[in-house]
Protein backbone atom coordinates (compact mmCIF):
# COMPACT_ATOMS: atom_id res chain seq x y z
CA UNK A 1 0.00 0.00 0.00
CA UNK A 2 1.19 3.63 -0.74
CA UNK A 3 0.89 6.46 1.48
CA UNK A 4 0.70 10.10 0.31
CA UNK A 5 3.87 12.27 1.86
CA UNK A 6 2.51 13.64 5.02
CA UNK A 7 -0.60 11.69 5.50
CA UNK A 8 -1.12 10.53 8.87
CA UNK A 9 0.06 7.01 8.27
CA UNK A 10 2.90 7.70 7.20
CA UNK A 11 5.26 9.04 9.97
CA UNK A 12 4.50 6.03 12.05
CA UNK A 13 5.61 3.88 8.82
CA UNK A 14 8.52 5.83 8.15
CA UNK A 15 10.17 5.88 11.27
CA UNK A 16 9.59 1.89 11.53
CA UNK A 17 11.42 2.05 8.63
CA UNK A 18 14.12 4.14 9.84
CA UNK A 19 14.80 2.23 12.83
CA UNK A 20 14.99 -1.05 10.76
CA UNK A 21 17.47 0.39 8.67
CA UNK A 22 19.92 1.82 11.39
CA UNK A 23 19.44 -1.75 13.30
CA UNK A 24 20.84 -3.19 9.92
CA UNK A 25 23.45 -0.28 9.39
CA UNK A 26 24.80 -1.33 13.39
CA UNK A 27 24.28 -4.70 12.79
CA UNK A 28 26.56 -4.54 9.71
CA UNK A 29 29.15 -2.02 11.36
CA UNK A 30 29.38 -4.87 14.07
CA UNK A 31 29.98 -7.85 12.04
CA UNK A 32 32.73 -5.57 10.02
CA UNK A 33 34.21 -4.63 12.75
CA UNK A 34 33.95 -8.18 13.78
CA UNK A 35 35.76 -9.51 10.36
CA UNK A 36 38.25 -7.27 10.75
CA UNK A 37 39.19 -8.24 13.84
CA UNK A 38 39.17 -12.03 13.56
CA UNK A 39 41.18 -10.91 9.90
CA UNK A 40 43.58 -8.96 12.26
CA UNK A 41 44.08 -11.45 14.87
CA UNK A 42 45.16 -14.07 12.03
CA UNK A 43 47.96 -11.54 11.04
CA UNK A 44 51.19 -12.85 11.76
CA UNK A 45 54.39 -11.18 12.68
CA UNK A 46 57.71 -11.21 10.89
CA UNK A 47 60.57 -10.32 12.57
CA UNK A 48 61.64 -6.84 11.75
CA UNK A 49 65.49 -8.27 10.55
CA UNK A 50 66.54 -11.52 9.45
CA UNK A 51 64.98 -14.60 8.24
CA UNK A 52 62.31 -16.66 9.51
CA UNK A 53 63.62 -20.46 10.26
CA UNK A 54 61.48 -22.79 8.50
CA UNK A 55 62.18 -26.39 10.19
CA UNK A 56 61.03 -29.36 8.03
CA UNK A 57 60.69 -33.13 9.54
CA UNK A 58 62.23 -35.59 7.89
CA UNK A 59 62.24 -39.22 8.87
CA UNK A 60 61.80 -42.23 6.64
CA UNK A 61 59.49 -42.57 4.39
CA UNK A 62 58.89 -38.78 4.04
CA UNK A 63 56.95 -38.33 1.14
CA UNK A 64 58.43 -35.78 -1.62
CA UNK A 65 55.30 -33.50 -2.40
CA UNK A 66 54.09 -32.80 1.29
CA UNK A 67 57.44 -31.24 2.10
CA UNK A 68 59.54 -30.08 -1.27
CA UNK A 69 55.82 -28.33 -2.24
CA UNK A 70 56.09 -25.74 1.35
CA UNK A 71 60.03 -25.94 0.48
CA UNK A 72 59.47 -24.50 -3.04
CA UNK A 73 56.82 -22.11 -1.67
CA UNK A 74 58.89 -20.59 1.20
CA UNK A 75 62.36 -20.41 -0.56
CA UNK A 76 60.80 -18.52 -3.31
CA UNK A 77 59.07 -15.72 -1.31
CA UNK A 78 61.08 -12.39 -2.08
CA UNK A 79 60.17 -8.86 0.10
CA UNK A 80 61.92 -6.50 -2.05
CA UNK A 81 61.60 -3.29 0.68
CA UNK A 82 63.55 -6.03 2.97
CA UNK A 83 67.01 -4.64 0.58
CA UNK A 84 68.95 -4.30 -2.25
CA UNK A 85 70.47 -7.73 -2.40
CA UNK A 86 68.06 -10.66 -3.02
CA UNK A 87 69.25 -12.85 0.26
CA UNK A 88 68.20 -10.10 1.92
CA UNK A 89 64.85 -10.08 -0.09
CA UNK A 90 64.66 -13.97 0.87
CA UNK A 91 62.74 -14.00 3.90
CA UNK A 92 62.56 -17.66 5.29
CA UNK A 93 65.04 -19.91 5.63
CA UNK A 94 64.30 -23.52 5.34
CA UNK A 95 65.97 -26.24 6.74
CA UNK A 96 65.64 -30.13 7.88
CA UNK A 97 65.41 -31.58 11.23
CA UNK A 98 65.28 -35.32 12.64
CA UNK A 99 66.14 -37.71 14.85
CA UNK A 100 69.89 -38.17 13.86
CA UNK A 101 71.70 -37.18 10.60
CA UNK A 102 71.95 -39.81 9.26
CA UNK A 103 70.66 -40.35 5.73
CA UNK A 104 67.26 -41.03 5.54
CA UNK A 105 65.02 -42.08 2.46
CA UNK A 106 62.03 -40.35 0.72
CA UNK A 107 58.99 -41.35 -0.76
CA UNK A 108 60.03 -42.72 -4.27
CA UNK A 109 63.68 -43.42 -2.84
CA UNK A 110 65.48 -40.36 -2.52
CA UNK A 111 68.15 -39.87 -0.09
CA UNK A 112 68.49 -37.12 1.90
CA UNK A 113 70.84 -36.18 5.27
CA UNK A 114 69.34 -34.01 8.02
CA UNK A 115 70.54 -30.25 8.38
CA UNK A 116 70.40 -30.69 12.17
CA UNK A 117 68.83 -33.20 14.92
CA UNK A 118 66.65 -32.23 17.62
CA UNK A 119 68.64 -31.56 19.63
CA UNK A 120 70.87 -28.87 17.62
CA UNK A 121 68.38 -27.75 15.57
CA UNK A 122 67.74 -23.63 15.33
CA UNK A 123 64.88 -22.33 17.35
CA UNK A 124 62.02 -22.06 14.26
CA UNK A 125 59.02 -19.90 14.04
CA UNK A 126 57.39 -22.20 11.37
CA UNK A 127 57.40 -26.17 11.36
CA UNK A 128 56.89 -28.33 9.01
CA UNK A 129 55.15 -31.82 9.56
CA UNK A 130 55.14 -33.93 6.50
CA UNK A 131 53.40 -37.74 6.04
CA UNK A 132 56.17 -40.14 7.11
CA UNK A 133 56.61 -42.83 8.90
CA UNK A 134 58.47 -42.19 12.20
CA UNK A 135 56.95 -40.55 15.34
CA UNK A 136 59.79 -40.74 17.88
CA UNK A 137 59.28 -39.45 21.54
CA UNK A 138 62.32 -37.49 20.68
CA UNK A 139 60.24 -35.57 17.60
CA UNK A 140 56.95 -35.49 19.39
CA UNK A 141 58.33 -33.87 22.84
CA UNK A 142 60.46 -31.04 20.23
CA UNK A 143 56.63 -30.50 18.15
CA UNK A 144 55.34 -29.82 21.51
CA UNK A 145 57.88 -27.53 23.00
CA UNK A 146 58.06 -25.53 19.81
CA UNK A 147 54.36 -25.22 19.00
CA UNK A 148 54.27 -23.75 23.25
CA UNK A 149 56.51 -20.94 22.29
CA UNK A 150 54.22 -19.83 20.24
CA UNK A 151 55.90 -20.97 16.71
CA UNK A 152 53.93 -21.85 13.76
CA UNK A 153 53.23 -25.79 13.03
CA UNK A 154 51.78 -27.12 9.56
CA UNK A 155 51.14 -30.57 9.10
CA UNK A 156 50.49 -31.88 5.47
CA UNK A 157 48.94 -34.74 4.09
CA UNK A 158 49.09 -37.41 6.89
CA UNK A 159 51.57 -35.26 8.76
CA UNK A 160 48.41 -34.77 11.12
CA UNK A 161 49.11 -37.73 12.52
CA UNK A 162 52.05 -36.71 13.98
CA UNK A 163 50.92 -33.87 15.18
CA UNK A 164 47.84 -35.37 16.65
CA UNK A 165 50.03 -37.68 18.92
CA UNK A 166 51.45 -35.19 20.65
CA UNK A 167 47.71 -33.45 21.84
CA UNK A 168 47.87 -30.60 19.92
CA UNK A 169 44.96 -30.66 18.44
CA UNK A 170 42.70 -32.13 20.69
CA UNK A 171 39.51 -29.97 20.38
CA UNK A 172 40.22 -28.50 17.53
CA UNK A 173 39.57 -28.87 14.09
CA UNK A 174 42.16 -30.10 11.53
CA UNK A 175 42.29 -32.26 8.05
CA UNK A 176 44.10 -35.11 6.31
CA UNK A 177 44.53 -36.83 3.12
CA UNK A 178 40.56 -37.59 1.97
CA UNK A 179 41.13 -41.31 2.03
CA UNK A 180 42.75 -40.83 5.91
CA UNK A 181 39.48 -39.12 7.42
CA UNK A 182 37.81 -42.09 9.19
CA UNK A 183 41.01 -43.44 10.60
CA UNK A 184 42.00 -40.04 11.86
CA UNK A 185 39.02 -39.70 13.79
CA UNK A 186 38.48 -43.22 14.93
CA UNK A 187 42.22 -43.21 16.16
CA UNK A 188 41.81 -39.35 17.67
CA UNK A 189 38.18 -39.15 18.74
CA UNK A 190 39.03 -35.46 20.34
CA UNK A 191 40.35 -34.13 16.99
CA UNK A 192 37.64 -32.34 14.91
CA UNK A 193 38.15 -33.66 11.41
CA UNK A 194 37.21 -31.55 8.58
CA UNK A 195 36.27 -33.42 5.19
CA UNK A 196 36.49 -31.74 2.11
CA UNK A 197 39.86 -28.86 2.96
CA UNK A 198 42.56 -28.14 1.38
CA UNK A 199 43.69 -26.51 4.92
CA UNK A 200 42.36 -25.93 8.28
CA UNK A 201 43.50 -23.66 10.40
CA UNK A 202 43.40 -25.70 13.87
CA UNK A 203 44.66 -22.67 16.18
CA UNK A 204 45.54 -19.64 15.95
CA UNK A 205 49.22 -20.98 15.25
CA UNK A 206 48.41 -24.55 14.25
CA UNK A 207 47.31 -25.78 10.59
CA UNK A 208 46.86 -28.93 8.99
CA UNK A 209 46.83 -29.16 5.13
CA UNK A 210 44.68 -31.77 2.91
CA UNK A 211 46.80 -33.93 1.13
CA UNK A 212 50.13 -33.74 -1.15
CA UNK A 213 49.54 -30.40 -3.27
CA UNK A 214 47.33 -29.15 -0.72
CA UNK A 215 50.60 -27.98 0.98
CA UNK A 216 51.59 -25.77 -1.46
CA UNK A 217 48.30 -23.99 -0.78
CA UNK A 218 48.35 -23.95 3.32
CA UNK A 219 52.38 -22.42 2.72
CA UNK A 220 50.75 -19.97 0.20
CA UNK A 221 48.28 -18.88 3.32
CA UNK A 222 51.16 -18.74 6.11
CA UNK A 223 53.17 -16.51 3.53
CA UNK A 224 50.02 -14.39 2.97
CA UNK A 225 49.51 -14.27 6.98
CA UNK A 226 52.72 -12.80 7.26
CA UNK A 227 53.35 -10.67 4.00
CA UNK A 228 50.00 -10.03 2.84
CA UNK A 229 48.08 -11.07 -0.63
CA UNK A 230 50.07 -8.89 -2.87
CA UNK A 231 53.80 -11.35 -1.71
CA UNK A 232 51.85 -14.75 -1.63
CA UNK A 233 50.44 -13.81 -5.63
CA UNK A 234 53.42 -12.87 -6.72
CA UNK A 235 55.01 -15.75 -4.91
CA UNK A 236 52.91 -18.42 -6.67
CA UNK A 237 53.41 -16.26 -9.80
CA UNK A 238 57.22 -16.80 -9.65
CA UNK A 239 56.09 -21.16 -9.20
CA UNK A 240 54.00 -20.77 -12.27
CA UNK A 241 51.40 -22.08 -9.45
CA UNK A 242 47.86 -21.58 -10.87
CA UNK A 243 45.89 -23.00 -7.94
CA UNK A 244 43.81 -21.18 -5.99
CA UNK A 245 43.13 -23.29 -2.99
CA UNK A 246 45.19 -21.03 -0.86
CA UNK A 247 42.41 -18.10 -1.32
CA UNK A 248 39.64 -18.24 1.11
CA UNK A 249 38.57 -20.57 4.26
CA UNK A 250 40.61 -23.24 2.39
CA UNK A 251 37.86 -24.90 0.93
CA UNK A 252 38.22 -27.85 -1.11
CA UNK A 253 36.81 -26.76 -5.03
CA UNK A 254 36.40 -30.82 -5.64
CA UNK A 255 34.34 -32.44 -3.42
CA UNK A 256 34.97 -36.59 -3.14
CA UNK A 257 31.65 -39.07 -2.44
CA UNK A 258 32.04 -40.25 1.10
CA UNK A 259 32.80 -43.84 -0.81
CA UNK A 260 35.95 -42.65 -1.05
CA UNK A 261 36.20 -41.88 2.65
Amino acid sequence: MAFLPGSPDTSGIMKKIQASLLVVVVLEGVDSAQQGSRSSAAKLVPPATGKINVAFILTEGSVMIDFAGPWETFQDVMVSSRGPKMEDQHVFHPYTVSDSKNPIHTSGGMQITPDYTFEDAPEPMIVVIPAQMGDSPKMLDWIRKTAARGNVVMSVCNGVFNLAETGLLDGHPATSYHTSYQTLQHDFPKVQVERGRRWVQSTPTIFTAGGLSSGIDLALHIVELYYGRDIAQETARTMEYEGQGWLGDGSALVKYSRAQY
